[in-house]
């Protein structure tokens, strides 16, 4: 499928041409439609990550919750199995394939989560002027892990990931408060500056996604990031998990102005 302006895609049809094999980043698709992160996981795990989430809200705000096996979710008209444009399947945190449809792994025990995305932001963010470099070059967003450990719940434990986005010192302030709006999709930056405090040695070499240019003068902003489950899978080694490929988020059915608090 060509796509001239993904932007004017709505979410039913850019569910339809991931099912039938679109593989991309989803950043900059279905303007004004909200993205999700996703992880499955066992019924039997499903509690533990429930209260990971709930201990660390800033990286996994959960949006929504479906009953085991369930393929579908009250903010996703669509099939988790098949609808995103790709997934990454674990096995004790060890990741076994990336494919575009996980339904030869599915399993009827499967309880899927979806969790906020600052994808949702970014279209805000553009309205108040401030520059989103990754849309501009058409790539994925920098995502990093840090040296921050998330509270640990149950079985589950793992880094803080952060995606980050340079903006000119005079627009961080406005990307600051733009942002925390959004408290859904993860809300204001958890860090502005140096990226040696989280750990990070290399901006030109993220964990996930692509690097982006970071021009002089420029501050790297850094948001959490709802790749911290999958982080947290690889760190604490389940016996088996799903998720989105990083970048390679749920579209749903919801605005994102359902998501804005005044």
């Amino acid at each position: 499928m060509t796509v001239l302006d993904p932007a004017m895609v709505p979410p039913r049809d850019a569910r339809a041409a991931f099912r039938d094999g679109l593989v991309t980043p989803t950043a900059g698709w279905s303007a004004g439609w909200a993205q999700a992160n996703l992880l499955a996981l066992p019924k039997d795990r499903a509690y533990d990550f429930l209260l990971f989430a709930q201990r660390n809200p800033k990286a996994c705000p959960v949006l929504d919750v479906t009953e085991p096996g369930e393929t579908w979710a009250s903010i996703f008209d669509g099939d988790l199995r098949t609808d995103l444009p790709a997934y990454r399947v674990y096995e004790h945190g060890e990741q076994v394939a990336e494919v575009g449809d996980v339904r030869a792994y599915w399993r009827d025990d499967l309880v899927c989560f979806l969790i906020g995305c600052s994808f949702t932001f970014e279209a805000a963010l553009l309205d108040a002027g401030v520059p989103v470099r990754h849309l501009e070059g058409r790539t994925n967003v920098p995502m990093y892990r840090t040296n921050r450990a998330c509270r640990p719940a149950g079985t589950l434990a793992g880094p803080l990931v952060v995606s980050m986005r340079p903006v000119p010192p005079e627009l961080v302030a406005t990307a600051v408060r733009v942002t925390s709006r959004y408290p859904a999709v993860h809300g204001a930056p958890v860090h502005v500056g140096d990226p040696a405090a989280l750990g990070i040695a290399d901006l030109g070499r993220p964990d996930y996604g692509d690097p982006v240019e970071v021009r002089p003068g420029e501050i790297p902003v850094f948001w959490a990031c709802g790749v911290t489950p999958q982080a947290a899978v690889a760190a604490s080694r389940p016996p088996f998990a799903i998720g989105h490929a990083p970048g390679h988020m749920a579209i749903t059915d919801v605005r994102d102005s359902e998501y804005a608090v005044p």
